[in-house]
């Protein structure tokens, strides 16, 4: 069986890695062949049996993934009901989430009352107070806040599912088609929005009021307290009230995973009720002939396990414990015994069963490898040692293996590893599991403020603790090729063998390449240029040989986050870059300078050139140029020239222009010039301009990219930075006419570009390289 639930889960991630899905005929057809074949060796017992109910089973799991996502596309939104008001009535669907400029929430459409259009059944909706997507109706301002399980009718604005798409960045995209999200945008100040019912009651929402009501209670008992998002996160998983910064200091601390409603929690609970349900029920002699004492202890801490896992959210790791008690409670019902592998093995059956789109998260393959890992160096590999000797060998060990196991996974999806993680966790994971959360959990129950203040007076002085480790460095690297990941589970299986096994130490030199691996840099001459899409804005990544220069940092996307800190700061960790040799912020513009600040306090940067004097640093000017490894740079703009007369200069005007050029072939980066600036470089020095590759001035706006400047750039590859259905309206219809049938590249489009030059010009499109059947869809 366990066999056979692999090669099912093997089947479900190749279907979740095709670039397109295939006809579903064909994998039906394999199936029932390999089925029909086995059966045929039933009586003879030959292990070509097993070989062709693996093989059916893969294509099973390749089918059945493959039927949900055909399923998921088909509930879509038409692409010419893009960016057009459509009247809706529907039901908020989760916890609305707060940020600055508003409410973003899950809605479920039921019913559309635009004529001939048509929605997805589940969109996501922000509704904002702020005049960039409309001010909010003043008669409206009073029932502005809204709950899960409420029917509403909104006007909204709507568009397909798009994200940003980089390397080794999170796909947006995946996360929406997982959640059956197929749509999103945002509530149009409009008279008809109103609220229709306070409650649709549906068990799904109601638990939804129930989380809720849950959160807002403790955010008002503690209306100052530090730590209180991390209590309403324990207790009914909303991580979102968890501040970011407690996230980093979670990560350096290597303790993320306490975070989350975990497997340990969820299976913690449920063990505490089911001993004190025993406890009660053995003094019962009445509650003994009703039901024997083992049973209804198995029942209290099923069912509580159930409860619990439902008001977190029902996550991934909560779905794992949640399966993995249903089927040891059976069991035990039963009266049989049931391996710990083939409850895990069920378990992963179950998840992939109603969600295939799991195998896409690292908290996915986080789970399932630490409960494996555990299962793999049971408690009877450790000598057997009397009282407390026996229980510190085997919790040493666990700890050990967790540790050492996650590794190869930590450093491919994160490229970091927290070197305190085990002193970290040794005292956070009794603290936060045995204490903290349950105290959080009666308090949630028992609405008595006292319980709530003394949990997070006890969380103060573990958060204290953490923060005092969070100052030891953390180790980090490149991310390791696919390659040398496996080879280290490997060698990490190798090492963790029973003692006594002959060369152990293989293991760890097996690992060795996941450590010491990493993207290989352009050789001397050469330069690879990133253009990372970061939405509307710029920020492109230059690498030579040795040096690394970033021009611009991407937009300000709101008062939490930036590019910087999404994008540009993960891309540079990926490639195992922790110091900028130079950074050059363009101009002012919030979608240029909007993540530059994060770049800076996170790595040292050796040089800034900016037109900004506010910034530290070095004043761009016509004329700078350097050399590195072979690769020559010039800024070409803007020149130091006072303005005529009162003309106020534009910040766009000083937009600093740089030329890469490596090995004949050159880039020209123009970021926010217009025609006025191509005009001056013209007249400046026209040869200067000559390049292989251009990005197009401005996004593509009608102030810029004149015929002229075109013609002097020359360029056989253009490159449009912009943002999916960006309200410019960039890249303009007649600046892409202007450039004729020189192939272009758009970020919105393409994903993250990149621009290699040297003996010629390559450029390679994301989205086309790691394509994924649900891009565009």
């Amino acid at each position: 069986m366990r066999l056979n639930i692999i090669a099912f889960a093997a089947g479900v991630f190749l279907l979740q890695m095709q670039p397109e899905l295939f006809p579903l005929w064909p994998v039906v057809l394999v199936i029932l062949v390999c089925f029909g074949s086995g059966v045929l060796f039933a009586r003879s017992g030959d292990a070509r049996r097993r070989v062709l109910f693996a093989i059916a089973c893969f294509f099973v799991g390749f089918g059945w993934a493959g039927y949900r996502a055909e399923s998921r596309l088909a509930d879509h939104l038409a692409a010419e009901w893009e960016g057009r008001d459509v009247q809706v009535v529907g039901v908020v669907a989760e916890l609305p989430q707060a940020f600055s400029r508003g409410l973003r929430f899950s809605f479920d459409v039921e019913k559309v009352l635009t004529a001939n259009a048509a929605l997805p059944s589940r969109i996501m909706l922000s509704w904002y107070r702020d005049e960039r997507a409309g001010e909010i109706d003043p008669q409206a301002l009073e029932s502005w806040v809204i709950h899960p399980g409420e029917r509403w009718q909104f006007t909204v604005r709507l568009k397909r599912p798009h994200g940003n798409s980089n390397p080794h960045a999170f796909d947006y995209e995946a996360w929406l088609l997982e959640r059956g999200i197929r749509a999103s945008g945002y509530v149009r100040p409009k008279a008809e929005n109103r609220r229709l019912e306070k409650i649709v009651a549906e068990p799904g929402y109601l638990l939804e009021r129930l989380r809720e009501t849950v959160r807002d209670r403790f955010l008002e008992t503690l209306p100052g307290g530090e730590y209180a998002g991390i209590l309403v996160a324990l207790t009914v998983g909303d991580q979102r009230s968890i501040q970011g910064d407690y996230w980093r200091l979670f990560s350096r601390t290597g303790t993320t995973h306490l975070m989350s409603i975990s497997g340990l929690h969820v299976t913690m609970v449920a063990a505490l009720l089911a001993w004190g349900v025993g406890f009660i029920w053995r003094r019962s002699p009445r509650l003994m002939l009703i039901l024997p004492a083992q049973r209804a202890a198995v029942l209290a801490g099923w069912l509580t396990g159930m409860a619990y896992a439902l008001l977190s959210g029902f996550s991934v790791p909560a779905q794992r414990t949640a399966f993995m008690l249903t089927v040891a409670a059976l069991a035990l019902l039963s009266g049989r015994r049931t391996a710990v592998s083939k409850t895990l093995a069920l378990a992963l059956v179950v998840v992939l069963l109603l969600d295939p789109w799991a195998v896409l998260s690292p908290g996915f393959w986080l789970s399932f490898g630490a409960v494996g890992l555990l299962f793999y160096v049971a408690s009877e590999r450790v000598a057997e040692a009397p009282g407390w000797r026996g229980e510190l060998a085997r919790w040493g060990l666990a700890q050990w293996a967790v540790s050492i196991g996650s590794l190869p996974l930590l450093l491919l999806f994160f490229q970091q590893f927290s070197l305190v993680s085990p002193l970290a966790n040794a005292f956070a994971i009794p603290a936060i599991s045995f204490v903290i959360t349950p105290l959080a959990l009666l308090a949630a129950i028992v609405p008595i403020p006292a319980l709530l203040h003394l949990d997070h007076w006890l969380l103060s002085w573990v958060m204290e603790a953490l923060i005092q480790l969070s100052e030891f460095p953390v180790y980090t690297q490149p991310v390791p090729p696919l390659w040398a990941v496996l080879l280290a589970l490997i060698g990490i299986g190798w090492m963790l063998l029973p003692r006594g096994f002959p060369a152990r130490w293989l293991g760890f030199v097996m690992l060795l390449p996941a450590l010491l691996v990493g993207p290989v840099r352009p050789s001397p001459g050469q330069a690879v240029v990133t253009v990372l899409d970061v939405g509307q804005g710029l920020a492109v990544l230059v690498q030579t040989a040795t040096k690394t220069l970033l021009y611009d940092a991407g937009p300000l996307y709101s008062a939490e986050s930036d590019a910087g800190q999404r994008v540009v700061l993960p891309y540079l960790r990926a490639l195992g870059i922790n110091h900028l040799d130079t950074m050059i912020i363009t101009h002012r513009d919030s979608d240029h300078s909007g993540g530059a600040a994060s770049v800076l306090s996170a790595m040292p940067v050796s040089q800034v050139f900016s037109s900004m004097p506010e910034i530290p640093g070095a004043t761009c000017e016509a004329g700078q140029s350097w050399a590195w490894d072979g690769v020559n740079f010039k800024i070409l703009h803007p020149a130091v020239e006072p303005p005529v007369g009162n003309r106020r200069i534009k910040t766009n005007n000083l937009s600093c222009v740089l030329r890469v050029e490596a090995g004949g072939k050159s880039m020209l980066m123009t970021s926010d010039i217009e025609a006025v600036d191509e005009v001056a470089m013209l007249a400046r020095d026209a040869a200067a301009l000559k390049s292989d590759v251009l990005m197009v001035p401005h996004h593509g706006s009608k102030t810029s990219s004149t015929a002229a400047f075109i013609a002097a750039v020359g360029a056989t590859e253009v490159v449009y930075p912009v943002g999916y259905r960006n309200h410019f309206g960039h890249p303009r219809a007649d600046v892409v006419a202007r450039y004729g049938d020189t192939p272009s590249w758009r970020t919105d489009r393409d994903g993250a570009l990149i621009v290699r030059l040297g003996d010629g010009v390559s450029v390679d499109a994301y989205r086309d390289t790691r394509r994924r059947y649900w891009f565009g869809r």
